[in-house]
């Protein structure tokens, strides 16, 4: 298999916002969605609705996160909550897709905007997301778990060739009408994580003792991403299950956007396996790596990095995988300050704060305070790749804006722009993370543990 070629295809996955504009998105809900949205997330059967369990963890949660972090204050916990209820449903009915010919199943239709072949309906990447936001959003959608247990079933369909727990990343129709995967059909370890998570969280929000096991799905799905998607001596997360460890040029490598450093704590409390104590301590270690060495002025993460051949972490060249800017902050690492800041609002953990806060001080001082200045990608010494700006690099920042309250204003500001900008205006992948990001921000990301 041509690894080049296959990153090339993950990319489209990561980069669906990528340099298309609020015209080809509304052209697209008005041309191209209607044969999908007979099929959409609305319509859904007594027998599927019948099988609801009771929930345990109904939104809203109204986490308490750690002592000192912030929420917006602009706002009352009623209007946040109502504001993030508002784009789930906006969410839900472009994106959340009941399958055209097998019922009890739900794909999210990552390629609504069409910005890959028009046949390719979704990804790994996205399915997590819906994994993920379903089990979030259990009491407010009173059909929360049908759609879940709809996901998973379709994440069941498509396995990995490689490793049969993992999800093949991409999926497609074929001229019957079919959904079936692409030619690359292996693992991306994104998707896989937030697969796995969601099991968790399904877990302790419906219980385990209905017609699917999460909490043993979970810990199965858990053990081969260790198995397949971690370096198995020097435990950095790899590009997928695809990217052995003898490889010599993609088994070193490592993707900071998956750096999800609460999911690595869950996988041990819920397997018990010491390993991912390693796997989060490399974690924090490369974090650290890029930031003391290339990015001291602003704390940005490169899309990709290499572990070089005397054990030290560097980004990797440009084109390594994807883009002429894989070196960089790009479509890829715009989720890391999402993902890294967290797990610090949930555990406390301290290891990557000083790059948080570097971050959140020059992004304010870039954009001289106003949001809609961030740009679309960076050099990681702050110089502009692409002026262009787009959700899906402002939503993180607001969630890492809240690990100290001297950013109070700047959430504020950070947060109206996630509220007024339309989903209509944006894709897939802005409107997935923006969500996500919203639940956190809101107060709402609870862990399975809490």
């Amino acid at each position: 298999m041509n690894k080049k070629i296959l990153g090339l295809s993950v990319s489209a996955c990561l980069i669906c916002s990528l340099a298309a504009g609020p015209a080809l998105a509304l052209e697209s809900d008005a041309g191209l969605a209607p044969s999908y949205q007979n099929e959409a997330a609305g319509s859904v059967s007594v027998e599927e609705s019948a099988i609801a369990a009771a929930i345990n963890k109904p939104f809203p949660q109204h986490i308490s996160y750690l002592s000192g972090t912030i929420k917006p204050n602009h706002f009352t916990q009623a209007q946040l909550d109502q504001q993030v209820t508002k784009k789930y449903d906006e969410w839900k009915a472009k994106y959340l897709i009941k399958h055209p010919k097998i019922s009890n199943q739900y794909y999210v239709y990552y390629n609504l905007e069409k910005i890959v072949e028009p046949e390719v309906v979704s990804c790994s990447e996205g399915h997590g997301y819906g994994m993920l936001i379903t089990a979030y959003m259990a009491g407010y959608d009173s059909k929360a778990q049908t759609y879940y247990d709809g996901l998973y079933r379709f994440y069941k369909a498509h396995p990995s060739s490689i490793n049969s727990a993992l999800m093949a990343w991409q999926q497609k129709k074929d001229s019957s009408g079919n959904i079936v995967d692409s030619n690359d059909d292996n693992s991306a370890t994104d998707g896989d994580m937030d697969i796995a998570y969601s099991l968790l969280l399904a877990d302790k929000q419906w219980g385990s003792s209905g017609s699917i096991n999460y909490k043993a799905e979970a810990v199965k799905m858990i053990n081969a991403i260790m198995k397949s998607d971690v370096h198995a001596k020097n435990f950095h997360l790899k590009l997928g299950d695809w990217a052995s460890d003898s490889d010599s040029e993609f088994g070193p490598g490592t993707r900071p956007s998956d750096f999800m450093l609460n999911h690595l704590k869950a996988y041990k409390a819920a397997t018990g396996d010491s390993k991912w104590d390693k796997v989060t301590d490399t974690t924090y270690k490369i974090i650290n790596a890029i930031f003391s060495k290339y990015s001291p002025k602003t704390g940005l993460l490169p899309d990709f990095v290499v572990r070089k051949s005397d054990g030290s972490y560097a980004p990797a060249p440009d084109g390594y995988l994807e883009e002429d800017t894989d070196d960089s902050y790009s479509w890829n690492s715009c989720r890391t300050p999402w993902r890294i800041a967290t797990d610090y609002l949930v555990s406390g953990d301290t290891r990557a704060l000083d790059q948080l806060r570097k971050m959140n001080s020059w992004i304010q001082s870039a954009t001289g305070g106003n949001p809609t200045k961030i740009a679309s990608g960076y050099e990681l010494d702050g110089k502009v790749n692409d002026k262009a700006h787009a959700i899906a690099f402002t939503a993180p920042f607001a969630v890492s804006a809240m690990v100290d309250s001297s950013n109070q204003q700047w959430l504020n500001k950070l947060w109206t722009e996630l509220v007024d900008s339309p989903t209509s205006d944006s894709y897939y992948f802005d409107n997935s993370i923006r969500l996500l990001s919203m639940i956190v921000v809101s107060g709402n990301w609870w862990t399975p543990d809490n």
